[in-house]
């Protein structure tokens, strides 16, 4: 049975689609320096390398991709060889990271075929036994049809297994192969859906719909982590709001945040418009902080919950207040595992909103607030929520480091070069903890 259903499979990837440079957009001017550097040399070396997944779909669309990741059918230890500034890394599948100035980052990974599982297995989460395959292999195991598209530098071709440039021109998100199953195997891909259809102004196709509804509850069965990191890059992409609206709508969201459950239906339209204002900045190029985000996404069900707006609290009670505002933090977003600190900031712009919307409407802040170190914070998450009701004008955001929770570097540090020499390479004096190859 399992050998009958892969040669279906291999079948049905054989014969690609290549579209000629005539006929698509793409050109090397769009694709990163660093990109085209580590595919010319892997072909100059013999093998076959190609751009992908992203970097593609962007450029085809006419936008900037933020990454620019290449796929061979060099395996990670013969990359390493060829590339003495890089490393590998990962545990379910091993890649290779190379690198170049001023932090530059270029991810290669090998060709893999989808998990016997993955393809004809009874329902079960896709185990970590992925294996080196082909390129239509490898095609066939990504999520979206769109993210499955590859561009090859020898002749400036597209190639396509499984009908991602028609989808690109119909405006469609489509989860590859059998929605249901590839759901099951890896929930995660529904999260990855909707997020592409939000950014991209494109319509999820049905039958891929039908399934992130149907099967949205499994969700749950996935690592802390990747919920967390995936829920991270949703609110940090400057599509949001229009996300936020697709989860509500497949039931997502209140898989997410499961308090949002019985909320009314105006504590939804609230949460739209916050994040509405969160886009608009991110779309100017400021950087919100993941503890604002988080705080934007709970504002509406706090202020439902704990009768936020209704008192203006200070003293000894604003501190209760928000003491107890961190608890119901920590209740409510266990799930996500939080930083303590993180949950703490929350809590803090939280708890003292009332106080920032009460005093900003007289138009002067009062010494004593104004001498508050969460004063800048408080002002600025203030008029975020002023701006999403319409009471305000624009709410901008001036981050320094502390607020945005980055990290200084220390004098000593700052301007000192990275070694990105492989642990073993002639210039490396003790390869790996100072242990010498013997």
């Amino acid at each position: 049975m399992v050998k009958l259903e892969r040669k279906k499979v291999e079948k049905s990837i054989l014969e690609p689609l290549i579209i000629s440079r005539a006929d698509h957009p793409i050109s090397r001017k769009n694709i990163d320096r660093e990109a085209l550097k580590v595919m010319y040399r892997l072909r100059d070396a013999g093998y076959t390398a190609y751009l992908v997944g992203g970097g593609v779909r962007d450029i085809y669309l006419g936008k900037k991709p933020k990454d620019f990741d290449i796929s061979t059918n060099a395996k990670p230890g013969q990359l390493k060889k060829l590339f003495r500034n890089s490393r590998v890394i990962g545990k379910r599948f091993r890649l290779v990271q190379v690198f170049f100035r001023g932090d530059k980052i270029i991810e290669v990974s090998t060709f893999r075929r989808p998990s016997e599982y993955d393809l004809v297995a009874e329902d079960e989460v896709l185990p970590s036994n992925n294996s080196y395959g082909t390129p239509g292999d490898d095609a066939f195991r990504r999520d979206l049809t769109i993210n499955a598209l590859f561009y090859e530098i020898e002749n400036f071709t597209i190639i396509d297994f499984i009908g991602g440039v028609q989808d690109l021109k119909d405006g469609i998100v489509r989860i590859v192969g059998d929605p249901g199953r590839r759901i099951t195997r890896d929930p995660v891909r529904m999260m990855r859906a909707v997020r592409h259809a939000a950014r991209s102004g494109f319509d999820i196709e049905e039958h891929t719909w039908q399934a992130i509804k149907e099967h949205r509850a499994k969700l749950s069965l996935c690592p802390v982590s990747r919920i967390r990191d995936e829920l991270l890059r949703d609110l940090q992409g400057g599509a949001s709001r229009k996300w936020a609206m697709l989860c509500k709508e497949s039931g997502l969201l209140e898989i997410l945040f499961p308090f949002c459950k019985g909320l009314p239906e105006s504590s939804f339209h609230e949460l739209f418009d916050l994040l509405g204002v969160a886009d608009r900045l991110q779309g100017e190029g400021q950087r919100i902080p993941e503890y604002i985000l988080l705080a934007l996404v709970c504002l509406p069900w706090v202020k439902v919950k704990m009768d936020l707006m209704d008192k203006v609290r200070q003293g000894k009670e604003s501190h209760l207040f928000t003491q107890l505002m961190r608890k119901e933090l920590t209740e409510n977003l266990q799930h996500f595992s939080i930083k303590r600190a993180v949950k703490e900031q929350m809590a803090g712009i939280l708890a003292t909103l009332p106080l920032f919307v009460h005093h900003g409407a007289k138009g002067s802040w009062p010494r004593w607030l104004a001498r508050k170190s969460y004063f800048k914070t408080g002002q600025q998450f203030c008029s975020i929520y002023k701006e999403a009701r319409g009471a305000g004008e624009l709410a901008v955001l001036h981050l320094d480091h502390d607020f945005a929770n980055e990290k200084k570097s220390s004098p000593e540090k700052r301007g000192k070069k990275r070694n990105r020499n492989p642990a073993f390479s002639k210039r490396s004096k003790g390869g790996i903890f100072g242990l010498k190859k013997r």
